[in-house]
């Protein structure tokens, strides 16, 4: 089938002559449909700009959120499949913990741990130039009580004194050391010992108002941001 493409260009060319003055209704068939077609367009861009953009990033920031909610849900779903040996876990860790708490003094026990850190060095021969208990220090679960020391003796007995030290049936720990060596190899240790207790009851109730307080001061400081 032969078109005349020559033909149809000037006959559809001939429709937008002459359009100046009249009504679009009573335009030609081709400047009518291109004049709906702008006017379909437009609506679709401004209504894009002007409604359904804020949609799309709605449904984005939805999609997403239901991205975190279904990893939310695995992960409960995988602690309540393992919620058996979660629970044999904490008992595990409740025993752990026990373990460790008997090792810390209490207050009234103090003393008698101060007296064991000086015979560890007494009973190794070492000789005691300063041992001067610090301020107790308060931390959230436990109290912490640092003690200056400075002991002279042979390398072999302040050697074996650490180690006596680390032996002690109560948590011991020595910190910031220095050996400094005199004569006839004669050593000077200067340390601070620290050692740990657990908070009595008005320690702990004191310790955990301060931890409420701070966490009432991070989530406020959290809201203003």
């Amino acid at each position: 089938m032969n078109i005349d493409l020559k033909g149809f260009g000037q006959s559809l060319g001939s429709q937008f002559q002459n359009l100046s003055g009249r009504p679009p209704g009573q335009w030609p068939l081709a400047p009518r449909l291109l004049c709906g077609i702008g006017v379909v367009v437009a609506v679709c861009v401004g209504g894009y700009f002007a409604y359904w953009s804020s949609q799309f990033e709605e449904q984005d920031a939805l999609a997403a959120k239901e991205l975190k909610l279904k990893e939310e849900y695995r992960g409960k779903v995988a602690q309540a499949i393992n919620l058996d040996a979660l629970k044999a876990q904490k008992v595990q860790v409740d025993m752990y913990v026990e373990r460790l708490q008997k090792q810390l003094p209490s207050k009234a026990e103090m003393a008698a741990l101060l007296t064991d850190i000086n015979q560890a060095g007494v009973g190794r021969g070492l000789t005691f130039d300063l041992f001067k208990p610090g301020n107790v220090v308060v931390r959230d679960y436990y109290a912490e009580l640092p003690i200056e020391i400075r002991v002279t003796g042979t390398y072999h007995d302040v050697g074996a004194f650490a180690s006596d030290m680390a032996n002690l049936p109560r948590i011991v720990t020595l910190n910031n050391m220095t050996l400094v060596a005199g004569k006839d190899g004669i050593l000077t240790l200067d340390a601070v010992a620290k050692t740990f207790r657990y908070l009595d009851e008005e320690e702990a109730n004191a310790a955990r108002q301060m931890r409420a307080e701070r966490d009432k001061a991070e989530r406020a400081k959290k809201a203003q941001k």
